[in-house]
């Protein structure tokens, strides 16, 4: 069950709620109006029915959510005040999926100039990897390196 943030610290326990797997979902999901429990269930594929009660119980704990007369979950006053608060990532969320899809079909085009990764410093092109799963990595870069020889 969730905590009673301590005083003056409500962003603390906020996050721990709102932090949990699938509560967020589970909060999103009820945007548009109360939503049964299998409607919930279908709209959130990868969501056990056991996790699904665990958040609806804590999301209800808190006061977020709450039942209507014909059982339909549903954003109480609160909640509703949080929809609108993290209506905003949806936006960015949208603004970052068309990025993304424009990167990878740029990606796709032989010449395609390059891009800066991330002000990261290597530049690359949309679509190219790097970090720790480069082959000198995996193998602890040294030929037939294995990072685990220079332990004693």
């Amino acid at each position: 069950m969730p905590q009673t943030p301590l005083p003056g610290q409500p962003v603390r326990g906020s996050l721990d709620l709102l932090g949990r797997r699938w509560a967020l979902r589970v909060l999103w999901e009820m945007r548009d109006g109360p939503v049964g429990a299998r409607a919930l269930l279908a709209r959130s594929e990868g969501l056990s029915s056991s996790v699904m009660y665990e958040r609806l119980r804590e999301l209800g704990g808190a006061g977020l959510i709450g039942r209507n007369a014909t059982g339909a979950y549903q954003l109480t006053s609160i909640g509703r005040e949080l929809a609108r608060a993290i209506e905003p990532l949806s936006q960015w969320a949208d603004t970052w999926a068309d990025q993304t899809r424009a990167l990878e079909l740029c990606s796709l085009i032989p010449g395609f100039p390059m891009v800066q990764n991330g002000g990261h410093g290597r530049a690359s092109r949309a679509g190219d990897r790097t970090g720790p799963s480069s082959a000198a990595d995996r193998d602890g870069g040294r030929p037939g390196g294995d990072r685990r020889a220079d332990r004693g």
